[in-house]
């Protein structure tokens, strides 16, 4: 049994520690000063295969999304690893435990299940279970994602592939297919929100994308090093738990701290469903408007980069 979370933080020192960090994961503080008593690999080595990869995911009142997240792993299953699929969720969320329940009864080659219950405040600070899956995990690597990433065609054997002679701390998807920011009476959110069910993608609805580092849901991480560092382990903030979904500016903070931004990898089938109503956007007040119109605005920009893909 897990130790519990640290009481909620006052919003001072929320609002305080949270720019400080901010602050130091920019490059203006060395990362080994906030280590404390962790200390990263001295030297990595390619895993013998097949590999085990953990792929840790969040979920919160968001199980139409997670609905495509698991149907992908029974609609492409991989043939050349082993998935440890894990889910933080609430027990008060009764849509994700439908869903949960519904494809735990299902048999998956290479896939095994494994739900983590939170409680509410330590669910919505999405480090603390990212942070108890990644000291804990018995998996060659682990994937950081969030719900609404899908593992499509070929996904996972060529991420094997990659991996069997990778020696890198943080690794990640060179290219990413990802929708148009959709709203919520797209008929691809309604089309797994009223019951449990395998659904699947329309592949022609996705447009490529480039990432240029490790973000939040692209954190593919050597198991040495999630078991060494945890996931913003020493950082107290990123611990306590909190009474709404925050911004995840700790994926910064986790780069930081690993001492890298990633190596791309050439993956195929990585598939990312870009929706408006993000957790922190609910309500009808004037902050939530602004917010999903900055959010539209940028969705709306041309893609950043669209040189060829990195391999390694």
């Amino acid at each position: 049994m897990p130790p519990a979370a640290a009481p909620r933080p006052p919003r001072f020192y929320e609002f305080a520690a949270g720019t400080f960090y901010r602050a130091a994961a920019s490059g203006l503080l060395p990362a080994t000063w906030f280590l404390g008593d962790r200390t990263r690999p001295v030297a990595l080595t390619p895993r013998p295969t097949p590999l085990t990869v953990e792929i840790v995911s969040h979920c919160w009142n968001y199980s139409h999304l997670l609905a495509y997240q698991l149907s992908s792993l029974v609609h492409f299953p991989p043939t050349r690893l082993n998935v440890r699929m894990t889910v933080c969720w609430c027990t008060e969320d009764r849509g994700t435990a439908a869903l949960l329940d519904f494809f735990a009864a299902r048999t998956v080659p290479s896939v095994s299940w494994n739900w983590i219950p939170l409680p509410r405040g330590e669910l919505l600070r999405r480090a603390i279970g990212r942070n108890r899956a990644a000291l804990a995990t018995p998996a060659d690597w682990i994937w950081f994602t969030d719900c609404d990433l899908l593992f499509h065609a070929g996904c996972l054997d060529t991420l094997a592939d990659r991996l069997a002679t990778c020696a890198a701390p943080l690794v990640f998807p060179a290219e990413e297919r990802t929708t148009a920011l959709l709203r919520p009476d797209d008929a691809v959110l309604r089309a797994a929100a009223e019951r449990p069910a395998l659904v699947a993608i329309d592949a022609a609805q996705f447009r490529v994308a480039r990432p240029r580092k490790a973000t939040g849901p692209l954190q593919i991480t050597h198991g040495d090093v999630a078991r060494a560092l945890g996931y913003c382990a020493s950082l107290p903030l990123y611990q306590n738990p909190t009474d709404r979904w925050r911004k995840t500016y700790e994926d910064r903070a986790f780069r930081w701290l690993v001492g890298s931004q990633g190596v791309p990898l050439d993956i195929q089938g990585v598939y990312r469903i870009k929706h408006l109503e993000k957790g922190r956007y609910h309500g009808a007040g004037l902050l939530t408007s602004l917010r999903r119109r900055n959010r539209a605005r940028k969705d709306a920009r041309p893609p950043a980069d669209t040189s060829p893909p990195a391999s390694a």
